[in-house]
């Protein structure tokens, strides 16, 4: 009985697949969710916004994640948050949030701007929600300045990123604790500047 032949990685009918968690490698590529880019990063809308506005700003270095971060990349980290900052100008009516995740999902070091009226059909999970609200984010400026006075980056414990991501729901701006995310999102049209026949983006 003969033996079928293998298909190699070789093979040009062979589809190219990536992982899920090297999918930046790839947006930072496609003209379609590219913003800007300069000698140093690239600017990318997030294919899952989780507001009205974010965008990732990326390393053209190949720096895994903020935990691979040396004091020799502190004007890197700098540039980042300039660049990240510059993006806010363009809407003006909007605040933001820029920093990084504790324990980042994709692989490549990004930095998030994000507004913070977090009115996006892709903010699902309370999980979504804890990781922009919750000391999970680490504040860009917070980082920036870490860097600089102790030449190094203190990373978060384990047990207290999951804390913060397990951390009952509460709105951003006020004192509410909705029951659930339905819930909060209704609740979050109430910080728009003019809430009148919007509803959220679910």
């Amino acid at each position: 009985m003969k033996r079928k032949p293998k298909t190699t990685s070789t093979d040009v009918t062979a589809p190219k697949r990536h992982h899920w968690a090297t999918g930046l490698l790839v947006s930072m590529e496609d003209p379609a969710l590219k913003v800007k880019e300069d000698d140093k990063v690239v600017v990318i809308k997030d294919k899952y916004p989780k507001a009205q506005f974010h965008y990732l700003v990326l390393p053209k270095a190949n720096i895994p994640s903020i935990w691979h971060v040396k004091k020799e990349n502190e004007n890197l980290l700098n540039h980042m948050a300039d660049v990240g900052k510059d993006l806010t100008k363009q809407h003006k009516d909007f605040e933001f949030l820029i920093g990084y995740h504790a324990v980042p999902s994709m692989q490549r070091l990004h930095l998030h701007v994000i507004s913070t009226d977090f009115n996006s059909p892709c903010l699902k999970t309370k999980y979504h929600w804890n990781s922009f609200t919750t000391p999970f984010f680490l504040h860009s400026e917070d980082i920036c300045n870490q860097l600089r006075e102790k030449g190094e980056l203190q990373r978060l414990k384990s047990e207290d990123s999951a804390e913060h991501l397990n951390t009952p729901l509460k709105c951003h701006k006020c004192s509410e604790t909705p029951k659930n995310m339905p819930e909060l999102k209704r609740h979050l049209l109430s910080h728009l500047p003019d809430q009148r026949n919007i509803v959220p983006l679910k």
